[in-house]
């Protein structure tokens, strides 16, 4: 292997590495932003739940 060669896959494989970092960066942007969603979303249910529960015990 020449010189120029190992210099070319080296560089192949060091994008390929900053490919698949840069996706998995992205996917984890993705999932932070479903988890806050799942989140907010648990708060909501949960005060409809105490809202609904207060208005049993008033009847």
């Amino acid at each position: 292997m020449t010189l120029e060669e190992f210099e070319s896959q080296t560089r192949d494989e060091l994008e390929q590495t900053l490919n698949q970092l840069q996706s998995a960066t992205l996917l984890i942007a993705e999932l932070t932003a479903q988890i806050s969603q799942a989140g907010r979303t648990v708060q909501s249910l949960s005060q409809s739940v105490e809202t609904f529960v207060i208005q049993q015990r008033g009847q």
